[in-house]
């Protein structure tokens, strides 16, 4: 039985519109733009401040250990000197489901949330963060569950087992097709029933301006709601995106030619071979006695081998599918509008951008996904068209300075090459070692070369270089598993050097480590 399913990208859209009363007449008549927000701190106009990025968190203890909260202790530690945390997705594992709130975010991150000395008496839908952390959705924040797996398991973790799972963190609801995220983070305008109750909140929070109308007032500490599923906001002179990435990624279909047919026949066989390694995975975890710590961190193993391989079939059915992609072209209109804008005011000193799925990325179960090279397409197009736009105004520098992801269970920098694209001499940094099984780097390097084609034989060119990967190394009882995040200096003046200093505990041995990765400098 699949234990996940995908709303459609149409009805992610319309869905996420609902909850925020997208373009509701009282917000149209007041002018708001729901898509800005200002964070307003008292100190968002310092050109110099710091802030961490963390990813690919929402996971609990497992069999003794939690290296979400292990992250989570670390980042503590740079917490009064950073404004913000910008977290690029998945933030619940596995399917987004609301009752995992407690044990998978708020527990880890009760200091961080108003009340926190008694996380239990913080519900999920109610949280106010005295240290913003600021979200973007995962495409686990997405995922549902099949109304039959409801029906055979429910929250029983005996009838789990009999699945072969000890505690796959499934649970009872699913995401609710990411209901239980927008109820978390966004400002879930759908639950006022009466107008004047709403009119009443928009006159109270939506009271920040920004050139494009009023916008919501995120208050750390006294409110602190996402004003959509993408936004943007300024701080420091810096200019902050955050997409959702779920409604871009969607693959180009297989031509319906020669070699398109020998790509779907190896993706078929593929996904055959994975079925078989399922199997075996779970006829060797049945063997385990999870009462033994050697046996428990063995278990660890074969279960992270079991979400990659969930993953790499997701990713097949999506190829496999041969329909006409299903784009969110709005957002990308947006996000191509606003990056103009951002250009043409003289204030801004840079333009930073973070979403879950990776447009480069060396982790050796997403560099060729169909959806990275699906959504790095989408944000080249974007540049492509901004440069147009602003061609005397960019003089050679990047569109953007910084592209943050998670998705890929590493820490890892890159740089591309000069593509031919307006995504040429970008910095990327993947912040998805969080908290969920790490990943090892493809053995093929770190150059990542590019084709889109099918064509035998085309010549591919090389897009990218990875100049730093922190990820899963060794095997069985000699793996080394690195958590991570990092933590961002922003330096004042124009052009903007940012310093980023990464942090990681690694388990080892069943140990843990704290290993000192030395900071770079970006600009």
């Amino acid at each position: 039985m699949d234990l996940i399913m995908e709303p459609a990208i149409p009805v992610k859209i319309e869905k996420m519109k609902q909850r925020v009363r997208w373009q509701h007449k009282s917000i149209v008549q007041r002018g708001i733009d729901q898509t800005s927000m200002v964070l307003d701190d008292g100190k968002e106009d310092s050109e110099e401040f710091s802030f961490m990025v963390i990813g690919d968190t929402g996971t609990t203890c497992q069999y003794g250990y939690h290296p979400q909260r292990e992250i989570a202790k670390l980042m503590l530690q740079h917490r009064h000197e950073c404004r913000f945390v910008l977290h690029t997705g998945d933030v619940i594992y596995t399917v987004g489901s609301r009752e995992y709130y407690p044990s998978n975010f708020i527990e880890p991150y009760r200091e961080f949330i108003k009340g926190g000395e008694n996380p239990k008496n913080i519900t999920y839908d109610n949280m106010v963060f005295d240290t913003p952390i600021l979200t973007t959705l995962g495409n686990h924040d997405y995922y549902d569950v099949p109304l039959m797996y409801r029906v055979l398991t429910g929250p029983t973790l005996k009838l789990r087992r009999l699945l072969r799972y000890k505690d796959f963190e499934i649970g009872w609801h699913g995401s609710e097709q990411g209901d239980a995220y927008a109820k978390a983070f966004l400002d879930y305008l759908a639950r006022f029933n009466r107008k004047q109750n709403l009119e009443f909140h928009l006159d109270e929070h939506y009271t920040a301006k920004t050139d494009n109308g009023r916008c919501l007032r995120y208050e750390p500490g006294h409110f602190t709601r996402l004003p959509n599923r993408y936004y943007t906001f300024r701080y420091g002179g810096i200019d902050f995106f955050a997409l959702d990435s779920n409604t871009i990624n969607d693959p180009s279909p297989i031509p319906e030619t020669p070699q398109g047919d020998i790509r779907r026949k190896a993706l078929t066989q593929r996904r055959d071979e994975i079925d078989i390694e399922e199997q075996q995975i779970l006829e060797e975890y049945e063997k385990l006695n999870l009462d033994n710590p050697k046996d428990a961190e063995q278990s660890d193993t074969l279960e992270a081998r079991l979400s990659q391989i969930n993953e790499i079939k997701v990713d097949i059915e999506k190829q496999l599918a041969s329909h006409h992609p299903q784009v969110d072209f709005e957002q990308l209109e947006w996000f191509k509008q606003r990056l103009i804008e951002s250009w043409n005011n003289s204030e801004v000193r840079a333009r930073i951008v973070y979403f879950h799925h990776p447009p480069y990325v060396t982790e050796a179960n997403k560099w060729n996904q169909a959806q990275t090279l699906a959504v790095r397409r989408r944000l080249r197009w974007v540049f492509d068209e901004v440069a147009q736009t602003i061609e005397n105004l960019n003089q050679k520098s990047p569109i953007v300075d910084l592209i943050l992801n998670g998705h890929a269970h590493c820490l890892e920098h890159l740089v591309t090459t000069d593509t031919g694209h307006a995504d040429s001499h970008l910095n990327c940094i993947v912040s998805g070692g969080s908290g969920h099984y790490p990943r090892r780097q493809r053995k093929s390097g770190s150059e990542l070369m590019e084709t889109f084609d099918y064509i035998p034989d085309k010549p591919s060119r090389k897009v990218a270089d990875s100049l730093l990967f922190v990820g899963r190394k060794g095997y069985e009882s000699l793996a080394r598993s690195p958590y991570s995040g990092i933590r961002i200096d922003v330096k004042a003046g124009n052009p903007v050097k940012f310093v980023v200093k990464p942090f990681v505990a690694e388990r080892y041995e069943q140990r843990w480590n704290y290993p000192e990765i030395k900071p770079f400098t970006i600009g």
